[in-house]
């Protein structure tokens, strides 16, 4: 028990890490939450600071999934006759995740974990989050809406689990209730962009600014 709850923890504080809080502060002098959508994510990054303090966010978001997990790869190691490096992974990746949406350094406003579970899913099994990465971006680029990519990816997930079953960086044990749990967290997430996307009104990407 206790590894687990030690995972949980430094997932969760990496998570809390919000680079766009404080890339936005650094680079822009305004909190981005403070702008456009409201969100401390890559999409209002791009909007509201520009598109290299966007890039850089994005990289260190997808990293702090990355770490994540691998942390938890390293503890399960350490421990001697440990059996549970499989549920570790998954308690890392929606820990870092929870962090990211609920960071406990920036009031619990933080983004809505598309990055950060990119970094999970790639780590935790790269042919899996490949597939889900090339989704997402051909719908973004077909429909310019970043939403309806990231939830289009993140409802996938757990429907490749079921048919892909070589890759994963531990045994794959368990994986498809966390692939639904982790699609839930995204999805509820963008519960807002759910409904504009259903009533027509959902914002577009454009590169066209900054």
């Amino acid at each position: 028990m206790v590894p687990y709850i030690i995972v949980a923890i430094i997932a969760y504080a990496i998570g809390s890490i919000n680079f766009s809080v404080i890339f936005s502060r650094k680079f822009a002098g305004f909190d981005v939450r403070e702008k456009g959508s409201g969100n401390a994510g890559t999409t209002n990054m791009l909007r509201s600071v520009g598109k290299g303090a966007a890039a850089l966010t994005l990289v260190c978001d997808i990293l702090k999934g990355i770490v994540a997990i691998w942390i938890a790869i390293l503890i399960g190691n350490i421990v001697k006759d440990f059996e549970g490096q499989s549920y570790l992974v998954q308690i890392a990746a929606i820990a870092v995740v929870l962090g990211h949406t609920f960071p406990i350094f920036f009031e619990f406003r933080g983004g809505k974990g598309v990055a950060t579970s990119l970094g999970v899913l790639l780590v935790t099994n790269w042919q899996i989050g490949l597939i889900c990465l090339i989704f997402a971006l051909v719908l973004i680029a077909v429909t310019r809406m970043v939403s309806l990519g990231a939830i289009s990816a993140a409802v996938l997930f757990p429907v490749l689990t079921l048919f892909i079953h070589t890759h994963y960086i531990v045994d794959g044990k368990g994986y498809f209730l966390f692939s639904i749990i982790l699609a839930i967290i995204v999805c509820f997430n963008h519960r807002e962009n759910i409904k504009r996307i259903m009533n027509g009104t959902e914002n577009k990407l454009s590169l066209s600014k900054k």
